[in-house]
């Protein structure tokens, strides 16, 4: 009888054992994590420089999908209302090309320093974008 406990007691330690070891922590493996998108712009700052007052205050920001899967950009906001971007609201396939239109209001003369915020489905999946320069009079 006691042969039969003990036995018992061995198979279910051994079992036990090497289910404990089994419950690893699970990490993401290269595979997993080269599975997103990426997002790359050409630039990330734009300097207009001078700007004539009620001049062009228009730029492009070019950016490409150099990851794996369609990239979808969730929301472009600027950090006021004198800065307007449009973007395309189609998801991007892996190694298209596309651009964040952006037009700052040149009306009022004074220094430009604005920023534009890019939310995506990017393993980077928030981008700052700046625009600078300087309005005359």
């Amino acid at each position: 009888m006691k042969k039969l406990v003990l036995l018992t007691l061995l198979v279910f330690g051994v079992s036990f054992g090497v289910m404990a070891q089994n419950n690893k922590p699970t990490t993401p493996n290269k595979n997993q994590v080269s599975s997103q998108a990426e997002i790359t712009f050409e630039k990330i700052e734009h300097d207009y420089g001078d700007v004539p007052k009620n001049g062009n205050g228009e730029t492009t920001f070019s950016y490409k999908n150099t990851g794996k899967i369609p990239l979808i950009l969730s929301n472009v906001r600027s950090s006021c209302g004198c800065t307007v971007p449009a973007w395309s609201r189609e998801p991007l396939m892996p190694g298209q090309t596309a651009s964040i239109r952006v037009k700052y209001n040149t009306a009022n003369p004074g220094p430009i320093n604005k920023t534009i915020t890019v939310e995506s489905n990017a393993r980077e999946n928030r981008v700052v974008l700046r625009i600078k320069g300087k309005v005359l009079n």
